[in-house]
This record gives C-alpha cells, sequence and structure tokens, in this order.
C-alpha cells in the first residue's frame, strides 16, 4: 500500500473520499438515555465539532459548534422551547440551524443567518445523525433497534486510533485463537479461555460478500464442516462501519464511529434474549456505560476480550502505517473489506449510491450463531466477565430475569 491509499483510506473529513462515503449512512452520535430531557451535549463526528440537543418541545437538534456571532460555542447554550440560544448574546437556532432571534438587533435581522445542522432521529435507544447531502436514506430497521421482549444496556469508549484498523480486527478471525486464546492463557497463567473457540486452532476461513456486508467464517480444528455453526453461519459484518456478533442468548451490534482521523467512537450495542416462557418486566430501562481503557495504574486491562483488542489497536498507533505491512493468506478478508471500500468510495464520487444506503424502507434480518451459554444465571454471569458488558451497572440482575432465576448470581 502506498501513503496516498493510506490516507484514502484513513483519511475521513469533509471533501475526502472517504469522508463522503461515511457521510452517506447514519451513525449514532449519542444515548436517549443522555437526552430524556433538555440537554446539550458536544459532538465530534467525521471531523466535524458539533452540538447535540433537545429542546423543551422534545425537538432533536444537531448544529455547527460555534455561534454565527463571534464563533462562540453552543455547547454552553440555553435551552429554549424551540431551539437553542447562544449564552454569549442570545442568538437563537432551530433544528434546521436558522437564526429566529437576535434579542438586541434590529427587528428582521436575522434573515438570511444560519448555522449547519443536520438531521438526527431516535431508534432503538440511540440518537442517529445523517451528515451527507439530501435526499436522506431510509433509517435500516435493524431487528436489534426494534422493541420486543428483550433487555438492552450500552457500552461506549472513545479510542485513540483511527477508524479503519478497528475495523480491519472485525475481517481477521485468525486474531481470535493467538490474542483472545494464547495471549489470555499468559496472562491469566492457565489453560482454559473463556470460550472453547478461543482455543482451537483455524483449519480453514472465509469471507462471503452478501447484500449488506461480509459474512466471515472459520472451520476449527476438530469441528466437521457440514456441522460447524461457526462454518454455516459466522459473524456479519455491515457495510461500512458495524459487526454483529453473540448468539440466540446475546446479541452484539459493534458500531466504529470516526470522531476524527485518530480518534473512533466505539459503542457496543447488547441485547439480551431472555430463556422461554421468561417475560421482561414493563418499562425496565436501557442502561449505559463507560468501557474503561487503562487501569487506575495505567496499564491495559487485558483479562477480557475488548480490552486485549483495544490494546493491539493502540499498539498500531494513531493511523497504522499499512507501508510497512507484510500480509499473508489470512489476511485475505481485510484486502477484501479494503477493495471494497475502494468500490463503494468510486460509487459516490460517480454519483451513486453505495451499498447499504436505503431508498424504500426496509427491515434487515441478520444471520446469528445459536447459543453457546446455557440457560443457569451463574454460568452465563461467568460467560459475561469475558465481555465489555461486564461493566454494565445492572448485568447481575439483567443475567438473572433472562435467565428466569430468582436466586442471586
Amino acid at each position: 500500500m502506498t501513503p496516498e491509499q493510506n490516507r484514502t483510506l484513513t483519511s475521513v473529513g469533509k471533501g475526502t473520499p472517504m469522508g463522503e462515503l461515511l457521510r452517506r449512512y447514519w451513525h449514532p452520535v449519542g444515548l436517549s438515555s443522555e437526552f430524556k430531557n433538555e440537554c446539550v451535549k458536544k459532538v465530534r463526528i467525521l471531523g466535524e465539532e458539533l452540538v447535540l440537543y433537545r429542546d423543551r418541545a422534545g425537538t432533536l437538534g444537531l448544529v455547527d459548534k460555534k455561534c454565527a456571532h463571534r464563533g462562540a460555542s453552543l455547547e454552553y447554550g440555553i435551552i429554549e422551547h424551540e431551539g437553542i440560544r447562544c449564552a454569549y448574546h442570545g442568538w437563537q437556532y432551530d433544528a434546521d440551524g436558522k437564526c429566529i432571534d437576535r434579542p438586541n438587533e434590529p427587528e428582521g435581522s436575522t434573515q438570511r443567518i444560519s448555522v449547519k445542522a443536520y438531521p438526527v432521529i431516535e431508534r432503538g435507544e440511540m440518537l442517529f445523525a445523517y451528515l451527507g447531502p439530501a435526499p436522506l436514506p431510509e433509517f435500516p430497521a435493524f431487528e436489534l433497534f426494534e422493541g420486543g421482549n428483550v433487555i438492552k444496556t450500552i457500552g461506549y469508549a472513545a479510542i485513540p486510533v483511527n477508524w479503519l484498523q478497528i475495523m480491519e480486527n472485525t475481517l481477521d478471525p485468525v486474531h481470535v485463537e493467538w490474542l483472545h486464546g494464547h495471549f489470555y492463557k499468559q496472562e491469566k497463567g492457565r489453560s482454559d479461555p473463556p470460550f472453547d473457540t478461543f482455543s482451537k486452532h483455524h483449519v480453514k476461513i472465509a469471507f462471503e460478500e452478501f447484500e449488506y456486508g461480509i459474512i466471515k467464517k472459520r472451520l476449527l480444528e476438530g469441528q466437521a464442516e457440514d456441522e460447524s455453526t461457526d462454518w454455516t453461519t459466522g459473524h456479519p459484518f455491515i457495510f461500512p462501519n458495524m459487526l454483529l456478533v453473540g448468539d440466540t442468548r446475546v446479541n452484539q451490534f459493534q458500531i466504529r464511529v470516526p470522531m476524527d482521523d485518530t480518534t473512533t467512537m466505539h459503542y457496543w450495542y447488547n441485547c439480551f434474549h431472555p430463556a422461554e416462557g421468561v417475560e421482561i418486566p414493563e418499562g425496565y430501562p436501557t442502561t449505559s456505560y463507560e468501557v474503561p481503557i487503562r487501569d487506575e495504574r495505567g496499564e491495559y486491562i487485558k483479562d477480557y476480550v475488548d480490552g486485549q483488542d483495544i490494546m493491539m489497536w493502540e499498539s498500531q498507533g494513531a493511523i497504522n502505517d499499512r507501508t510497512q505491512e507484510h500480509l499473508g493468506a489470512t489476511d485475505r478478508g481485510i484486502v477484501q473489506f479494503r477493495r471494497m471500500l475502494a468500490r463503494e468510495m468510486n460509487k459516490v464520487l460517480n454519483g451513486e449510491d453505495p451499498m447499504c444506503v436505503f431508498r424504500e424502507p426496509v427491515r434487515i434480518e441478520l444471520p446469528i450463531e445459536k447459543s453457546r451459554h446455557g440457560l443457569q444465571a451463574g454460568a452465563f454471569l461467568s460467560y459475561t466477565k469475558s465481555r465489555d458488558y461486564r461493566y454494565s451497572p445492572n448485568i447481575e440482575e439483567i443475567v438473572r430475569i433472562v435467565a428466569g432465576d430468582t436466586v442471586s448470581a
């Protein structure tokens, strides 16, 4: 890879090929739990400094951080019934970015004054924004974002690396047996990783493009090709920046949103499905939690899957220098993904819609593996300690509810 090719794949600012591709999609910018009432929050996404708010009428807005008057930050804005008002001199903006009041200026002087603004919608207890050109695409109706008899808890972390090296991890099955298997054994001083999958050698890997992205598949040592659940379903990667992992017990969307060229907001969107006959209590809340990267000593937290991944992503540097790579046969999923990105960037340059941009409502169901975990709360709770949702404030209660177990886990 040349330096220019690496820059093309990793630069996400407005006007760059990758930045324009990514602006064709809805991206999460916040959690509904943060915006139950009027609220203001600074947001950085795709290199843009913005302010997300909910006004007193319940309308969501995402506008440029700088007031059009003299550039003061709207992150300190005053919430109104309609829109947000700059705290410096009171200039007021609606959700479309139009200035609707300049209190100390002559009447009618707000005409033609506005700030940049983007549409925001609320789906599945998250807030999504669209930063691209009109017309707005349809929001893809992934079944996980819809309601139902399920408990949700959402993790997040701002990771100081470029989005691409996080996504390339998605198309790299072999790292599982080494980073989450052999490295885990070394760290824990024992021979049993948390999953049987992690300790087995990859005999065969494959990457199958489908209408929404790529399904990665693997055949592990000791598995028969016609019987392997992993081989027949795998984990679907949804273009351009989502991965579905988990099984019929707990599904997880991992969503990687570039904040800028060197920082990525990573969301873990977890859905816990109850045992047969178990009903989730009505009104049970969706919780959220920040995933820590380092412990109180400043050391990486290495005793669980996601912490190990974060450590490796950061070890590559803020933007991995791909000109120094020596790729092997096991990297063909990464190569396939890079070629897919180049293909879809070219579509945008030619005025076409890239893949996964929908102009009509569509409900998307994705393949998932069968559950590898039992229903008993204690065993299931032990499993959760190997994943990011161990930091959820109510994970023990979630496990007891979905297992139908009233005994303390």
